[in-house]
């Protein structure tokens, strides 16, 4: 998996940050995910590396606008291009009536299937959300001024490598059969062997896990969530010593972050949705907030927009 952010500020975007956005690649099949959609996101989408017309699934945290004001238009712009093949969105509530409003006042017809999926039971039942046989997704409510959620992928246990210079060995013919012993299964031969799978393949090979915060006050369903994953991205709208702030408006702080991220026991942290008054200059900067969850979590990074990171299992 690769994690690319597009947008990285909270509230408003900024001359060097965007709002919120983050995209996931998947390489093996060509296919993106994105979580959340903030004004302009499209616009990102043009700045980067990143094919538009891989995305497949969009994943809303909450309905505020720095979350969700791109949407209508990047849906919009999707099924101009004429080759989209469908999407399927995840979000809370409000997210169909919203998206239905925004489309049908502008006159904009989509022309590809367009799927809306609610989150909200799955997330408080601790229910998957989403299972397509390779990723699993699953969310939790969060701590917000209004329902948010956060969303976390698994990416399953995938076969261990096959020993082809064992089935050489075995007198076992190229062709479809690698494939059903790779998968594990059992094989009758033409000359009537029967071979098993598990013998020639190694230990199944950990998949790798990403979770994705925003926006919450610190609360134990994240911490929940993130349980020994890979990555964590976790929003730190505020310097600690905001942390007052931080209660009244429902969002972290950068030790909050790393609170999340120590107790979870994650392997990184990438913090995210910075506020616009933390920029050089200031009595405070990103670097300082890097600082202070580093004090609690050594392995922290702050993302800035189009920062990627590669997530593999340890």
């Amino acid at each position: 998996m690769q994690v690319t952010f597009l947008g990285t500020s909270s509230g408003v975007p900024t001359r060097a940050r965007n709002v919120s956005a983050v995209a996931l690649r998947l390489p093996q099949r060509a296919e993106l995910w994105l979580f959340d959609c903030g004004e302009g996101t499209q616009h990102q989408f043009m700045r980067s590396d990143l094919r538009v017309s891989q995305l497949r699934r969009i994943f809303v945290t909450h309905m505020h606008g720095d979350h969700v004001f791109g949407l209508p238009g990047l849906l919009a712009s999707l099924g101009m291009a004429g080759n989209c093949r469908g999407v399927d969105l995840y979000g809370p509530d409000p997210l169909p009536d919203f998206l239905e409003s925004a489309l049908r006042t502008s006159s904009t017809r989509i022309g590809y299937p367009l799927r809306t999926h609610p989150v909200r039971e799955a997330a408080q039942q601790g229910r998957v959300l989403l299972d397509d046989g390779d990723l699993l997704v699953r969310s939790a409510p969060l701590t917000h001024r209004i329902p948010a959620y956060a969303y976390r992928v698994d990416q399953k246990p995938r076969p261990g490598h096959f020993n082809v210079d064992k089935a050489r060995e075995l007198g076992i013919p190229p062709g479809p059969v690698y494939a059903d012993l790779k998968a594990g299964l059992t094989v009758t031969l033409e000359d009537g062997r029967i071979i098993r799978g598990d013998t020639l393949t190694g230990p199944a090979r950990p998949g790798c896990s990403v979770v994705y915060c925003t926006d919450t006050v610190f609360c134990e369903a994240a911490v929940e969530l993130a349980q020994g994953a890979d990555l964590l991205i976790h929003e730190s709208t505020f310097a600690h010593a905001e942390a007052d702030m931080a209660f009244q408006r429902q969002h972290s702080t950068s030790t909050m972050a790393a609170q999340t991220a120590a107790l979870a026991g994650v392997k990184q942290l990438v913090l995210t949705h910075l506020s616009p008054r933390y920029v050089a200059g200031n009595a405070f900067t990103p670097e300082d907030l890097l600082e202070e969850a580093r004090a609690i979590f050594a392995n922290t990074l702050v993302a800035r927009d189009f920062l990627s990171v590669d997530v593999s299992p340890a």
